[in-house]
Formats: C-alpha cells, sequence, structure tokens
C-alpha cells in the first residue's frame, strides 16, 4: 500500500492535471516528486504547491529522468503528442518493477483538431500505447482521466468517480488506493487495461458538456454494490 516513505514521480507534471494531482496528494500526506523537461521550471511549480498545500507538504522538483529514477510509482500526465517521446527517452530511467499511472487522452486538440474529439490509436488506447513503450515487466495503470483538472488545483471537495483499468491487479488496488485518498473521489475498478479505450473517450465527451454548459463534468457510476466502490 503506498505511503509517504514510498515517493511518487509525476512527469511531465507541471501541466494543470499534474499540479493539481500533486497538489491533492501532497495534502494527503503522500510524497511527491514533480517531473518537467526543465529542473527549475519543475522546482518552482513544486514550490507554488507547498504554498497552497502548506508546509508539511513534502514535495519536490526535478528534471523527469531524474524523477523518474527516483520513485517506481510514476503518474503521467502529458498531451498524447508527447507521450510516446517522453516514455522512449525516459525508458532507461524507469526503475525494474516500477508501476506506470498513465491519464494520457488522445484527444485531436494534439493535431489541430477539436478538444471533444478523440485520435484512433493503433495499440487501441493511449494506455496500451504506454504499455508498449514501457520497460518489461512495469506495470501500466490507466486513470484519473475524466475528472477536472481546474478542479483538481481548487481547495473543494470532488464528485467524481475514477475508473483504474490495468492487467496487474496489484498495481491496479494501489492505483485505487490512491485515488481515494483525494476527498470527494471514489475508485471503481474498470476490469482489463483495453477497457481505457472507453474511459478515454469519455473524456473528450466531457470536454464537449464543459464547452456547451460551461462548467466541469466529472463522472459517477451508480447502481453498483458498495463493495464496488472505494
Amino acid at each position: 500500500m503506498p505511503d509517504s516513505s514510498r515517493p511518487i514521480a509525476i512527469l511531465g507534471g507541471t501541466g494543470p492535471a499534474g499540479t493539481g494531482i500533486a497538489l491533492r496528494w501532497a495534502r494527503a500526506g503522500e510524497t511527491i516528486i514533480l517531473g518537467s523537461r526543465n529542473a527549475q521550471r519543475a522546482q518552482d511549480a513544486a514550490s507554488k504547491i507547498k504554498e497552497k498545500a502548506g508546509p508539511q507538504a513534502q514535495i519536490s522538483g526535478m528534471e523527469n529522468a531524474a524523477a523518474c529514477a527516483a520513485a517506481d510509482i510514476l503518474m503521467l500526465t502529458v498531451p498524447f503528442e508527447g507521450q510516446a517521446g517522453l516514455l522512449k527517452q525516459l525508458k532507461p530511467a524507469v526503475r525494474p518493477g516500477s508501476i506506470l499511472i498513465d491519464a494520457t487522452v488522445p484527444l485531436a486538440a494534439g493535431v489541430g483538431g477539436r478538444a471533444s474529439r478523440t485520435l484512433g490509436v493503433w495499440q487501441g488506447s493511449a494506455a496500451q500505447q504506454a504499455a508498449e513503450l514501457v520497460p518489461k515487466g512495469v506495470s501500466v495503470v490507466a486513470a484519473f482521466h475524466n475528472v477536472s483538472a481546474d478542479l483538481l488545483n481548487g481547495d473543494d471537495p470532488l464528485d467524481c468517480d475514477i475508473i483504474v483499468c490495468s492487467d496487474d491487479p496489484e498495481a491496479a488496488q494501489l492505483t485505487r488506493s490512491l485515488v481515494i485518498k483525494v476527498p470527494g473521489l471514489r475508485a471503481i475498478d474498470g476490469g482489463k487495461l483495453e477497457n481505457a479505450r472507453i474511459v478515454e473517450q469519455i473524456t473528450a465527451l466531457l470536454i464537449g458538456l464543459n464547452i456547451r454548459h460551461k462548467g466541469h463534468a466529472g463522472i459517477r457510476i451508480t447502481g453498483l454494490p458498495p463493495t464496488a466502490y472505494r
């Protein structure tokens, strides 16, 4: 199970999704390493998060490869167009047996299209693409696709379910335990990693809803037995 002695490296973590997850986990007592292509940028972002999270927050900033080498729980929060290149670059730095939590969504906006549409991915989903790119023995978990980055960066409790998909049950369980560290989030076992293609597409739907209704939509899954929610 995660604890404050086992750091989490958020790779490409200086964007809105990365800083939001870092803020929420830092408030929950996790030790966070924020990664960026530029170490100074990562350090500056970590300092700002620490100001919001409080003096007890354990958060630092490093260049992506250094952050990757310093942790065996990794979180990837980059646009789809940067996912493959970053994972190839970081492959030598990934520890054997690491867990990669991937929040990448293949939005068409990355190639000049609409943010409310997704691109076709040869492997089936961005998460499955990640699984092909990481070293052998690294477990990939798809999660955190459908929660608003704007709300993550705020102070209010959230109202969203996080669907967690992975072919590694232990990695999925650890990820679900991290999800529920954030007030207002519930974690649901979404099955195999191949189901990530459905979860990723929901993000595009939510973006369309947010554009039309000027909101910060999330999802709730209803009707399951209480044991399904964590």
